[in-house]
Order: structure tokens, then C-alpha cells, then sequence
């Protein structure tokens, strides 16, 4: 009972761990709460998401009008990257680097853990980040203000939702490090329904507007999760924390791609 933590805490603690915004009271959590906390957080990453993805679309739109969507785009990545601690780009990085030069588990795990960013990791996180650029260029140029707003909104939910069920459908790795080993077991069903809930403010915009396209970023996720849970079990033996981050910025990139698609 004394490592339960407060009915407060997790939606606390996943702004905490997903963003660089001063979270007030967290630091009277003990080491247990924390612990325990962070497992019930996971339900909250799509509502976190949805809130990175509302202060991303409003800068974006905010620049659009003042300069070309291209600056409005990077001035918006700038943004976020700095809400974020570009979290999700560093996972890119690490990830590419060590599933493009890691022959083995071990060598996989070795290059992950290494801050240094290799060939395959700047290659992999040059593309990610520039497919995301396009993209929302494409957004903002194809679709009125609030149709773009929704769109940009749901990719961010659309991503910390794939941590989500990716936790739940993989477990941690041997020998793994971080988010993936300390609360990645305590995933289970109960957290995925309720994380689906807390998904449903940032996606419902979007699903009102271009329902179809929803249902084809929903295909694309699922073909996306069974092909990276295959490859993680095979490489790895489950996830690491850089492959959860690697599974956010690919659903946003799964969901913009959808929302763009020309019939």
C-alpha cells in the first residue's frame, strides 16, 4: 500500500516522462510510487500526446500565417523538439543505428545503450524527421486550418497510442534497459482499454472529418505492429525503450502518410 500512489500521479508522471514541462508534486513520490505510477501513466501517453500535438498544430498554423508552410513546419518541429527533449528522434536515431549495424541481440543492445549516433542513425533520422516535414507541409497546404489542426492533433495521440498496444504485444527484451524493462510488463489489457479512452479527445476530430482515412492509418498501424513485433522477437528476443520510441514517431508517420492520400 505505501508504493500505490496517489490518484493524481499518473497522468502527472506521463507528462513528466514524455515531455520537459516542470510537473509540480512528483517529487514527493517515493521511489515505489514512482515505480507503480509510471506503470498506470502508460494509460495516459495518447492524452499527453494529444497535448503535444495541440501546442505543435497551433505554432504551425500561428507561423503558416506569416511565412510559407515550409518555415511554419520547421519553426513547429522546433518546438516540439524543444517541449519533448526530441525524445522520439533520439529513439530514430539509436534504433536505425543499431537494427542497421547491429549483427546480433547483443550488438543490437550495445549500439542502442551508445549515445553516439552512427551512418545508419543519421540516414534513418534524416529521413524520418524529413518525411514528417513533408507531410505536414502537405497537410497545411491541402487541408483548411481546422482540418490540418485534427490531423496534426491525432498523429501525436496516433503515436503515444502505438507505445501503447506495442507494450502489450511484446515483452521487454532480455538484458533491456529503460521504459521497456521497468514498466513494460505491467502493460496489460486493462491499460490498453483505458489508454484507447484517453486517445479518444485527440482522435475524434480527426475520425468526424476523414473517417476513411482513420481506417486506413488503423490498417497501416496494424500491418506496421505485426511486422516490428516479428522483427523485435527475432533480434532481440521482445523491446527496448528506443524501439517504443521508434513505434511513436512511426505511427504519427503512419497516420499523416493516411491523412494524406489522395483518392
Amino acid at each position: 500500500m505505501h508504493d500505490r500512489p496517489p490518484f493524481w500521479a499518473p497522468p502527472l508522471l506521463a507528462v513528466q516522462f514524455l515531455t520537459r514541462i516542470p510537473v509540480p508534486g512528483t517529487a514527493a513520490l517515493t521511489a515505489g510510487q514512482v515505480t507503480t505510477g509510471l506503470v498506470r501513466a502508460v494509460a495516459w501517453f495518447p492524452l499527453v500526446g494529444a497535448g503535444i500535438g495541440t501546442i505543435t498544430g497551433a505554432v504551425a498554423l500561428a507561423a503558416a500565417s506569416l511565412w510559407p508552410a515550409w518555415v511554419a513546419v520547421l519553426i513547429a518541429l522546433a518546438v516540439e523538439a524543444r517541449l519533448t527533449g526530441a525524445f522520439h528522434e533520439d529513439a530514430v536515431a539509436d534504433f536505425c543505428d543499431a537494427f542497421g549495424g547491429g549483427n546480433g541481440a547483443e550488438d543490437v543492445r550495445r549500439i542502442m545503450k551508445d549515445s553516439r549516433i552512427g551512418s545508419y542513425g543519421s540516414l534513418g533520422l534524416i529521413l524520418a524527421v524529413g518525411l514528417r516535414a513533408a507531410l505536414l507541409v502537405a497537410v497545411l497546404g491541402s487541408m483548411a486550418p481546422l482540418q490540418a489542426f485534427a490531423a496534426i492533433v491525432a498523429s501525436a495521440t496516433f503515436g503515444r497510442l502505438l507505445v501503447v498496444l506495442l507494450m502489450a504485444a511484446v515483452s521487454p527484451a532480455p538484458q533491456g534497459t529503460g521504459l521497456a524493462k521497468d514498466i513494460g510488463a505491467g502493460v496489460d489489457l486493462s491499460t490498453v482499454a483505458f489508454a484507447l479512452m484517453t486517445a479518444l479527445p485527440g482522435l475524434l476530430g480527426f475520425a468526424i472529418d476523414q473517417p476513411v482515412h482513420l481506417l486506413g492509418a488503423l490498417l497501416g498501424a496494424a500491418a506496421f505492429l505485426l511486422w516490428f513485433r516479428a522483427l523485435l522477437l527475432r533480434r532481440l528476443g521482445g523491446s527496448t525503450g528506443d524501439c517504443l520510441g521508434f513505434a511513436a514517431y512511426a505511427g504519427q508517420l503512419i497516420l499523416l502518410l493516411a491523412a494524406t492520400v489522395v483518392w
